[in-house]
């Protein structure tokens, strides 16, 4: 899994409708540690949120794992009320009045949120289990 950032200059341009939550992890502590480690390999976030339920949003493309029939696949990795929220548009797509639909992966998304969460914890260094 190779993930691509989206920086805030190209963020409404790749975040779609069909963007999910996949799950909320951990504590203020994690989202902390996460931030850090985030703004240290990618720079700002994608997107900032004058908020304080939610201050960070860090957009990806993923471009070598297969989302068909959607032809993109994008994850955000942002903090919500204290916790780490992994959303993804993994198992969705846009029909043409631009409404989300599910599609056949949809019932993959937990297996794929997991694969995200090892990837994440492998690249930044931060342990990322489920609560």
């Amino acid at each position: 899994m190779k993930l691509e950032f989206v920086p805030i200059e190209e963020f409404y341009f790749a975040l779609t409708l069909a963007v999910r939550p996949l799950e909320d992890l951990g504590d203020r502590d994690l989202v902390m540690q996460v931030r850090s480690r985030l703004q240290q390999e990618c720079g700002e976030p994608s997107t900032i949120a004058a908020a304080r339920q939610n201050n960070f949003n860090y957009v990806f493309r993923i471009n070598d794992y297969d989302n068909s029939p959607a032809p993109q696949l994008v994850v955000s990795v942002a903090d919500w009320q204290d916790k780490l929220r992994l959303s993804s548009d993994y198992g969705w797509t846009l029909d043409n009045e631009r409404k989300p639909l599910r599609t056949e992966r949809y019932e993959q998304r937990a297996a794929f949120s997991q694969q995200l969460r090892s990837h994440l914890a492998t690249w930044l260094q931060v342990p990322l289990s489920v609560d």
